[in-house]
């Protein structure tokens, strides 16, 4: 079962800390949504110096990470 962060509507470095708590809890896939390219962006760099493999799908107005180990 995968966990889902909903970071959509937070500026950075919520989206971040949210993730990394996810991360932390070890349980994987992780689907992070975020708004914007910069979170986006700050989300994925964080989590591949975690050792994750990151998956990006933009719908819309939103984008979903899905985070793998």
């Amino acid at each position: 079962m995968s966990q889902q962060v909903d970071a959509r509507g937070l500026s950075c470095p919520q989206p971040v800390l949210l993730t990394k708590k996810a991360i932390e809890k070890g349980e994987f896939p992780i689907e992070v949504l975020v708004e914007t390219v910069t979170s986006r962006e700050n989300v994925r760099r964080m989590a591949e110096n975690w050792g994750c493999q990151v998956q990006i799908v933009e719908m819309e107005d939103e984008f979903i990470i899905t985070l793998t180990k």
